[in-house]
């Protein structure tokens, strides 16, 4: 994968449009009822003082999350409503795939309070644990709070994923679609998108999607069967 540029600047409205035609669509099934966070045991914590959760958050943001996880229960304990540290041990929960403690985490952060990047996490892990609804309303949540979010790109495509799951391929469109503005140099991303778009049936908007994703790399295997589908489909 080519090296991560950065993204583009868009037009504010039109990530405002994006993002309310995201946020208005319906989710398949009963919406989530009242979440719960169930306590996890067999924890250890960092001896001393600890860090604060903005501190802590800084950590997770670095790519450091095994230490982050470490000072972020350190300071839960001594500081039971410092959000930051729910927040920071949520998402490096996430981060080292250990979506069921990030879960609990979130929850009872969000049972303090109900931050938006506290829905994100609880969205992110029960998007990674099935739980599509819930994954659906929370990440939701986050976006329509902030659309330009530092996790935006990555709960648009999550809510793209999900929308796919339930076939519902207008939908994902939207989603990936504004994925893609938030990150346009993630070629999986683009063909992501061709996907939605081609069983959407809308073949040469798919097509300008796969094309893109090759533009970012060649070789990319989805975008290159994507594209040779449609364009077979084409000649007839």
């Amino acid at each position: 994968m080519p090296e991560r540029l950065a993204p583009r600047r868009r037009p504010a409205a039109f990530a405002a449009l994006l993002t309310l035609a995201l946020v208005v669509l319906p989710i398949a099934g009963p919406r989530a009822g009242k979440l719960s966070a169930q306590p996890v045991s067999g924890y250890s914590l960092v001896a001393g003082a600890s860090l604060s959760g903005s501190e802590i958050l800084k950590l997770t943001t670095a790519g450091k999350h095994q230490e982050a996880y470490s000072k972020a229960l350190a300071r839960i304990a001594e500081v039971k409503d410092d959000i930051d540290a729910y927040v920071s041990l949520s998402w490096s929960l996430v981060a080292l795939r250990r979506y069921g403690e990030a879960e609990v985490y979130a929850l009872r952060g969000y049972d303090l309070r109900k931050d938006p990047r506290l829905a994100q996490a609880i969205g992110e892990a029960s998007y990674y644990l099935g739980k599509n609804d819930v994954a659906l309303s929370m990440l939701q949540e986050y976006i329509a709070t902030y659309p330009e979010g530092p996790r935006a790109g990555l709960s648009f495509f999550l809510c793209g994923e999900l929308y796919v799951r339930m076939a519902r391929f207008m939908h994902a469109d939207i989603a990936f679609s504004a994925a893609v503005q938030h990150n346009p140099n993630n070629p999986s991303w683009w063909a992501r998108l061709g996907w939605a778009r081609e069983n959407a049936r809308k073949p040469l908007q798919a097509l300008d999607a796969y094309e893109k994703a090759l533009v970012l790399n060649p070789n990319f295997a989805d975008a290159l069967e994507g594209k040779k589908r449609i364009q077979d489909r084409m000649r007839g």
